[in-house]
């Protein structure tokens, strides 16, 4: 049995899915790019790609710090989470909702998680049981 809680498993993997979400953006981008589909290659394709496959990777790489109860993974997740309720927003706004919706709810989902007590008791379990652990500085 995993000492993780079922919120961390969670988040992780939503943060993941996102990531991955991305990195295929970015890679069809590049697809486009590579079949004459896209408008303009130099200052609009390519970049994309750049930014979608760089932002995949490293919403993958938090994901990961998440499963190894690294403390600094959650607030990179939910930063996503927040970017990910404002461009819900914007899908809404646009008659999106389908996809408006997959992304509020993901969005929703993963930051309950990641903001769960078990969670915040498996990150940082010195100041859940009430005890400061001062680094570096001995009291």
């Amino acid at each position: 049995m995993s000492s993780r809680p079922i919120t961390i498993i969670v988040a992780a993997a939503l943060e993941a899915l996102i990531g991955l979400v991305a990195a295929l953006a970015g890679l069809y981008s590049l697809y486009t790019a590579f079949t004459g589909q896209a408008s303009d290659v130099a200052s609009s394709a390519l970049p994309l790609t750049v930014i979608g496959v760089g932002v995949g990777v490293l919403l993958i790489h938090v994901a990961r710090g998440l499963l190894q109860l690294r403390e600094w993974a959650r607030t990179p997740v939910v930063v996503t989470q927040l970017f990910m309720a404002v461009v819900s927003y914007y899908m809404f706004t646009s008659d999106q909702y389908v996809i408006g919706a997959v992304m509020l709810g993901t969005a929703i989902v993963a930051a309950a998680a990641v903001l769960a007590p078990s969670t915040t008791a498996a990150l940082f379990p010195d100041e859940s049981s009430g005890r400061r652990q001062h680094r570096g500085r001995r009291p």
